[in-house]
């Protein structure tokens, strides 16, 4: 996995030009959730479906 730094220069960069600050800002929070949970799955840190369904019928 990239440092978070060049992960987000290189998102920013694809970006168009006239991109605004609050469409940056939204785009790195998802680039950090999906980093987030890659690392949770790659540590284990997973909830099967099984578990989910189990759980919801507990609401």
């Amino acid at each position: 996995m990239q440092p978070a730094k060049q992960e987000a220069i290189q998102t920013i960069a694809k970006m168009p030009e006239d991109v605004d600050m609050e469409e940056i800002m939204y785009q790195l929070y998802v680039l950090e959730k999906v980093r987030r949970g890659r690392e949770d799955v790659a540590k284990g840190r997973v909830t099967t479906a099984e578990e989910l369904k189990r759980e919801i019928e507990q609401w």
